[in-house]
Order: structure tokens, then C-alpha cells, then sequence
């Protein structure tokens, strides 16, 4: 979206008809949503998914405009100087160990006004992996440790040198094939940082930009996000998982681990990991067995879970192509790099 665009009034009508649509039938034909739970399940998750897509756009908007790119940047600086990402994609980078939503937002508004490159887009949502890692790792640390123990500790290592790996190799890319200068019009932004910011400038922007913005992300995140949402009500993803887990691994790992790797696709990763830890200490399983049946459930498993959680994110930031481009070429590098890392273990262990 150019700046000064206009909303698509018909689009967005389209997109609340659609999602209307969609709830209709599956009342009708699909299991049915009352409102308290509508609201609970559906409702509440979209507005907080806008917020903080709006917030992201607000924050880019604000960063870019206050002239505190390169304070936001300083941290990885160093490393984004290396890969010719320059100084956009490394605040986005440190925005992401806050929230990978906020990230993306301002690499989407950054990309938007012609500050960064499609090809910067993509690398630098790649390496947002490596902060997302640190995200979650208080919430999965605690949970994997006590169920697995040193089995645990061994797969999170492993998961985290993939992450590392392929985060290297990207960075490595942008060295070897962005130009030396990715950051557009250098003098101009030397200029800016010189110049005091003048707020009724930028509240007049932001007022010009953030409400096309916005609106034009509530087009695609409205029916993708209840789309997906009511696929996974209705089971659709459940099916799935079990229906690959069936017929992938009886000829991938021992039958022993079957049933840790389909507890990690059917339910939550929590089953998966408590499977695994009590065929451990059962001795059913070796540690370097369980090691492995978690990765492989991880490599099978988190794909499916990225369409599901991620899908409508990434499409509704992104635009749907674009969104998807993002979405399955970064699960297909994070698989690739758990499967080299993973072979390497099995080889040395």
C-alpha cells in the first residue's frame, strides 16, 4: 500500500460478509459457537491480534518519524552492519524479543514506504526467529525440564543451535548479496537526525497512515483469522495431525516413540513431553531415543501448528501471498536446520 491510499470501502465489506458467511454456516452445519464463548474463543483473541498490529504500526511510525531508528538498532547493530540489513531491520529485530506481531508490523510499514527491500523483509523476518526462540523459552523451559530432564535439556540445546545456524547463514546471505547500503536516501536521514522532530508533523502523518493501514489489515485478518479458528473448533487440524503422525513415522522411529510424537501432534506440546519423560524413566526409551522422538515430532508436528496459530498473522500483515511466502519458507529453513542439527546428534551420541 502506497502512503495516501485510500481504504477499500467495498473490500472491507466484502471481508465482514465473508466472516458473517463463515460463522453462519458453521452454525448450521459445523459445531455450533454461543456468544459468551464466541466472544471468549474468537472475538477477544482478534481484537487483541489488531491491537497489537496497530501498536506495531504505531511504534514504527513513531521510531521512524522521532529519528530513534539507530538508538532502537544498538544492540544489534554490529550484526545487521555485517548482513547489509541495515538499521530498520535491526530495531525491528530488537522489537521482536518484545513481540514478534510488533516486529513484523514495522517491517510492514518500513517495507511499505520504500525504506527496505522486499528481499531485507525476508531475511529479517527470518532472523526475528532467534529472538521469538527467547520468547518462549521461559514458558517452555519450565515444562520441558521437569517432564524430560536431561533428554529436556539435550533438545532444547539442539533446537536452540538450529536456530543459531540458520540465523548465521541468513546473516551471512545478506553480507554476500544485499548492497553494501541498504538504508535509502542516507543524506536525507542525516538530515533528520540533525533536525529537531516537529510532533504536529508527525501526529499528522501518523493520523494520514494508521488508519488505512489498519483498516486495509482488518480486510485479510477478519476471515483468515475465523476461518482458521473455526477449522480448528471443528477438529480439521486434529485430524490432520493424527492422519500424518500415522503414516509418517511407523517407518521414521521405533514404535516406542510412536506415541510421543503423536501426543505432540494431537494434543498440546505439554502431552508430548510428558510421554516422552515417563517412557524415559519407564526404560523404554534411551535418552538419546527420546531426543530424537522429540525432534521428530517437533519437525513434523510445529508446521502444522505454525498454519494454525500463524497463519492468519502472517497473511493479514502481509497480504495473503506474501504472508504465505513468509510462513512456509521460514518453517521450511527451521525444519532443515533441526534435521542437519538432529543428524549431527544422532551421529556423535
Amino acid at each position: 500500500m502506497k502512503p495516501g491510499k485510500k481504504i477499500n470501502y467495498k473490500a472491507l465489506l466484502f471481508s465482514i460478509s465473508l466472516t458473517l458467511g463463515c460463522l453462519f454456516l458453521n452454525q448450521v452445519l459445523g459445531k455450533a459457537i454461543d456468544g459468551p464463548a464466541g466472544f471468549e474463543n474468537l472475538g477477544f483473541p482478534l481484537i487483541r491480534l489488531l491491537f497489537f498490529i496497530s501498536i506495531g504500526l504505531l511504534a514504527g511510525q513513531l521510531i521512524e518519524n522521532m529519528g530513534w531508528t539507530r538508538q532502537v538498532a544498538v544492540i544489534a547493530r554490529p550484526f545487521f552492519n555485517f548482513s547489509h540489513l541495515g538499521n530498520r531491520c535491526s530495531a525491528a529485530f530488537t522489537s521482536a524479543f518484545i513481540s514478534g506481531v510488533t516486529a513484523n508490523a514495522m517491517l510492514l510499514d518500513y517495507y511499505e514506504d520504500g525504506r527496505i527491500s522486499k528481499t531485507q523483509l525476508f531475511l529479517s523476518n527470518y532472523v526475528n526467529q532467534f529472538p521469538a526462540f527467547f520468547l518462549h523459552l521461559p514458558t517452555t523451559l519450565f515444562i520441558i525440564l521437569p517432564l524430560t530432564g536431561i533428554a529436556g535439556m539435550l533438545y532444547l540445546a539442539l533446537t536452540f543451535f538450529a536456530t543459531l545456524l540458520r540465523t548465521v547463514c541468513f546473516l551471512v546471505f545478506g553480507r554476500l548479496f544485499l548492497p553494501q547500503h541498504p538504508d535509502k536516501n542516507k543524506i536525507q536521514q542525516a538530515k533528520d537526525r540533525a533536525a529537531k522532530p516537529d510532533f504536529r508533523d508527525i501526529i499528522k502523518k501518523i493520523q494520514l497512515k494508521m488508519p488505512t493501514r489498519v483498516i486495509n489489515i482488518v480486510i485479510w485478518v477478519l476471515p483468515i483469522y475465523t476461518i482458521v479458528f473455526l477449522l480448528n473448533m471443528n477438529g480439521f487440524f486434529t485430524y490432520l495431525n493424527k492422519a500424518m503422525a500415522q503414516t509418517i513415522t511407523l517407518s521414521i522411529i521405533p514404535v516406542e516413540s510412536l506415541s510421543v510424537v503423536i501426543l505432540s501432534f494431537a494434543a498440546e506440546f505439554t502431552s508430548g513431553f510428558a510421554a516422552a519423560g515417563a517412557l524415559m524413566d519407564a526404560g523404554v526409551l534411551s535418552v538419546k531415543q527420546t531426543v530424537m522422538a522429540l525432534l521428530l515430532g517437533n519437525i513434523l508436528a510445529f508446521p502444522i501448528r505454525a498454519l494454525r496459530h500463524q497463519l492468519p498473522r502472517y497473511m493479514g500483515i502481509f497480504s495473503p501471498k506474501m504472508g504465505l511466502q513468509l510462513l512456509l519458507s521460514g518453517q521450511l529453513f527451521r525444519v532443515l536446520s533441526i534435521i542437519l542439527v538432529g543428524t549431527l546428534y544422532y551421529m556423535v551420541a
